[in-house]
Order: C-alpha cells, then structure tokens, then sequence
C-alpha cells in the first residue's frame, strides 16, 4: 500500500503527516495531490495560519519508492515523467502557499524527502536527524527543486559535495550553515514547530504573506525591481486594517490582535 497523508489540525496549525513507518514514508502520488489539495483548503480558511509537515514515527521521508522507481522502468518514460511532475507541483505549492510552512524532522530526510524539508519556509530538526542526498548513490540525480533550493542557500562547492558524494549530513551542521532553522532534542521537533507555529499565528497574516512572497520573488529581481514591490507591500500593509491595529498597539505598549 502506498503511503498517505494525514491531516490534523492543531489550534491555527495544520499538521500534515506522511504516513507509512514501514518504509520511512516514501513518498507517493497520492501523497503529492492530498498536499496540493490540503494546501489549496487552507489557504483560504483564515483560522488556519500556519502548516507543518512531518513523518510518521521516527523518520521525517526516505523519498521516493525505490521499488515503485525500479518499476518505472519497464513502463515509458513519460509516465515517470509525469510522477515528477506531480512532485514538482507539491513543491510548487508549498512555495505559493501564502502562510508558514515548516519541517518537523526526525531521523531520516532522504532523496525526495530532503527535497521536500527544503521546499517549506522553515525547517525544525531534532538534533540526531540527518539529511541526505541520495540520488547518486543511485546513479540518479535530484528531482523536487532539491538543487534549486540547494544552490541558493550553500555555497557552490558543498551544494556539489552534498549531490555527488551523496553522504548524510547531520541537523548540527546545517543548523550553522543556516539552513535549519531550529534545533531541538529527540522527539521534540513537532512541538518545537507547533510553538513556532504558535509565535507566527500572532503576526499579521497579510504582511507574513507579503514577506515570503518578497524573499520568493527576490532572486529574480533586480535591485530596482524589488523595491518597487517592497514599497507595493509596504504601502498595502500600512493601510490594511492590520496596520492600524500594530501601530496603535505598539503606541499603546499592548499587543496587537491581528485578524
């Protein structure tokens, strides 16, 4: 049976869970069109403000199915082809997506399932939890915008490291690196994200939007470009009643109740 995804709500949080220990919760498509749809259902409920993804049991995903992979070859190309394609638009939605999204991993993130932490906004490790680019090991290369993501947040040379050698690499080191953003002990990197679930859900939605779009959108502008859309969100976001509401709070020395 091919994994699945769960989905639970946690306060203003959505919690959505790979689910199949048995193989460290390969991915599926099944799995990709539940998350696009699951994302697609939150992005237009305003009680929610935040999503987690996570895997069920000890591992976060070991990535695709090797054995369903090893399959695809005694079929066309194409329909390979399009497996990927149904990823890539998990991975797209989770970057559209206009709330939070963060990783919760234990143990493993392996090929896909790395790929996958590093789509979302944040990541949340347990510290033991480590992080792999197995694709080579394979004779494969990566798939799911994993060098895209890659590229942009390590240098050169270990983005190539981390793709050709294929070696894992510990929550520690890439916590220094920058790329996970929170640390915590064994078991604890769901609650460790619900609470920083929590600390988002207390910002303006409208400008925790306007931020991620801006960062997403960054990198293909020039310098010109970009602060013409800062000063587009800026000025939205001065004007939406959130605004009022954090100016006068803070001249108030109360806190802000945003909507």
């Amino acid at each position: 049976m091919p994994s699945e995804l769960l989905t639970q709500c946690e306060g203003q949080t959505l919690v959505l869970t790979l689910s199949d220990p048995a193989t460290r919760n390969t991915l599926s498509p099944q799995v990709y069109s539940a998350g696009v749809e699951a994302l697609n259902v939150a992005a237009d409920d305003p009680t929610l403000r935040a999503v987690i993804v996570r895997g069920d049991g000890e591992h976060f995903c070991a990535g695709g199915d090797l054995n369903r992979i090893a399959g695809a070859r005694e079929r066309p190309p194409q329909l390979q082809a399009e497996s990927i394609d149904q990823f890539c638009g998990l991975v797209e939605a989770l970057g559209h997506f206009p709330k939070p999204v963060i990783a919760a991993v234990e143990g493993f993130a392996a090929g896909g399932g790395m790929a996958l932490a590093l789509a979302c906004d944040l990541i949340v490790a347990a510290d033991d939890a480590r992080f792999v680019m197995s694709y080579a090991k394979l004779g494969l290369s990566p798939d799911g915008g994993a060098s895209w993501h890659l590229a942009r947040a390590l240098p050169r040379a270990l983005a190539l490291e981390l793709m050709w050698l294929a070696e894992p690499i510990g929550a520690q080191r890439l916590h220094a690196l920058g790329l996970v953003n929170r640390l915590t002990e064994k078991g604890q990197a769901l609650a460790t994200a619900l609470a920083l679930a929590r600390q988002l859900a207390d910002m303006a939605p409208n400008a925790v939007a306007s931020s991620k779009e801006l960062v997403q959108q960054a990198p293909a502008r020039r310098l010109r470009e970009q602060m013409e859309a800062e000063k587009r969100e800026f000025v939205a976001n001065l004007f939406h009643d959130n605004g009022g509401e954090g100016i006068a709070a803070f001249q108030a020395k109360r806190k802000p109740e945003f909507r």
